[in-house]
C-alpha cells in the first residue's frame, strides 16, 4: 500500500518514521524544500506536558505521549543514525507572578500524581537556594516538572527522516506539488506524477493550497514567532541545574557551552507576508532580562523567525480525515505545539490508516 506523506517539517518526519515501521507500506516524503526549513526549524522545542494546565482530556493526552515517546525515540534514533540530539532531561520551572494562584498549581500537582506524573511547588526561599541568577522580583514562587522535556526541533526533525530512509522510505525534497487529481488520488510534481493510495498532508501553512486543490479548503493562518540565541561569559545559576527556565510566556532554553534560546514572541501581523515586529522582540528580551539579569551582559548570536501554522475558527491541531474523502488525512495547524505533539499525531496518523473503518 503505497502511503505519500507531503510536508517534512517535525510533523511529516514523525509521520515518516511511524509508517516506516509498519511492514507493506511503501512510503514517499514531499517537501517543496529541504526538511525542518519552515516553523521546526523556527520552534525552540519546549515540550510542557505534565505542566501543561489542562487537567485531562485528549490534548493532555497527546501531549503526555509526546514526552514518553521522546524518551524512546531519542537513544534510538541516536543509535540508528549516529546524531547527537540535544535533548534537556532537566524538566521545565515555571516562575509564578504575583496574581497567580499557587493553590490551584498545588491541586494540579495531586491531580498529576495521581495520573503518574510529578510536579513540585517551590517558594521563593526555594528559588533563591536552587537558582540564585533568577530576580524574585513580583515572584512568589514557581512549579518544576520533572518529567517534562526540551529538545532540538532540527536535530529530532533530520534524525526521524534519516530513520525512516534507513527504513525504506523515499525522500523527495525541493519538490513542490503542483497539481492533485483527486481522482485515483495522483499528485503532480516538476519531476513527474506520483499514484497513491493514501495522501497525508502535513504542510504547515501549505496545508491550505493543498487542500484547496481537493475542493475542501481548511483555512490555516500564519502567527509569527521570534527567538535569539545569546551566549553568556559563565552559565546562569547552577551549572549543573539547567532547566528550561519559563515566565510571562518567554522560556530560557539552554543549550551548553553558556548559550541560551530567548523565545518566542506571538505576532498576528497584518502585512503578506508577515513582517517581524521589532519592538515585540525587544519587549520579550526586556521580560527575559527582568526575571534574569545577567542576561543584559548576553551577547546575542543569533535572531530568527518563523511562522506557525494555526486553524482560524477550530482548535488546534487538525488530525482527520479530510471532508469528503476516506483515503486523504489532515495533519496539520499544530500552531505553537507541533514538535510535543508530533508523535501522537504519528500515531494516530498510523491507526487512521491501518483501521480506517474502526477510526
Amino acid at each position: 500500500m503505497k502511503v505519500t506523506v507531503v510536508g517534512c517539517g517535525i510533523v511529516g518526519a514523525a509521520i515518516a518514521f511511524e509508517l516506516s515501521q509498519v511492514p507493506g507500506l511503501k512510503v514517499t516524503v514531499l517537501d517543496a524544500q529541504q526538511p525542518a526549513q519552515a516553523c521546526s526549524r523556527a520552534a525552540l522545542g519546549v515540550l510542557m506536558g505534565a505542566i501543561s494546565q489542562k487537567p485531562k482530556g485528549n490534548n493532555l493526552q497527546m501531549r503526555l505521549f509526546g514526552i514518553q515517546q521522546y524518551n524512546e525515540w531519542v537513544p534510538q534514533l541516536e543509535a540508528i543514525t549516529g546524531r547527537r540530539i540535544l535533548f534537556n532531561r532537566q524538566g521545565i520551572l515555571r516562575l509564578c507572578c504575583e496574581g497567580d494562584d499557587l493553590d490551584t498549581w498545588r491541586s494540579l500537582a495531586s491531580l498529576r500524581a495521581s495520573q503518574g506524573w510529578q510536579l513540585e511547588i517551590g517558594d521563593r526561599a526555594y528559588l533563591a537556594t536552587h537558582y540564585p541568577q533568577l530576580n524574585l522580583d513580583g515572584i512568589i514562587g514557581a512549579v518544576y516538572s520533572p518529567c517534562d522535556r526540551q529538545i532540538d526541533p532540527t536535530a529530532i526533525t533530520l534524525a526521524l527522516i534519516e530513520a525512516a530512509q534507513h527504513n525504506g522510505v523515499s525522500c523527495q525534497f525541493d519538490t513542490p506539488v503542483t497539481g492533485i487529481e483527486a481522482n485515483g488520488l495522483q499528485l503532480h510534481t516538476p519531476t513527474g506524477s506520483l499514484d497513491t493510495d493514501w495522501l497525508v498532508i502535513a504542510a504547515g501553512l501549505g496545508s491550505t493550497s493543498l487542500t484547496t486543490q481537493l475542493q475542501q479548503t481548511v483555512d490555516i493562518r500564519p502567527v509569527l514567532g521570534q527567538a535569539v540565541r545569546v551566549k553568556v561569559p559563565q552559565p546562569l545559576g547552577h551549572p549543573t541545574l539547567q532547566p528550561v527556565i519559563t515566565g510571562n510566556d518567554v522560556h530560557l532554553v539552554p543549550l551548553g557551552k553558556n548559550e541560551y534560546w530567548i523565545g518566542a514572541t506571538v505576532e498576528f501581523p497584518d502585512p503578506h507576508p508577515p513582517l517581524p515586529d521589532p519592538a515585540a522582540l525587544e519587549q520579550m528580551m526586556q521580560q527575559a532580562i527582568a526575571f534574569c539579569p545577567a542576561l543584559q551582559q548576553a551577547t546575542r548570536l543569533h535572531h530568527w523567525q518563523g511562522l506557525r501554522p494555526r486553524p482560524e475558527g477550530r482548535p488546534a491541531p487538525i488530525i482527520e480525515k479530510l471532508s469528503g474523502y476516506s483515503n486523504v488525512i489532515l495533519a496539520s495547524g499544530h500552531y505553537r505545539n507541533g514538535v510535543l505533539l508530533a508523535p501522537a499525531t504519528a500515531k494516530k496518523v498510523k491507526d487512521l490508516i491501518l483501521d480506517p473503518v474502526k477510526l
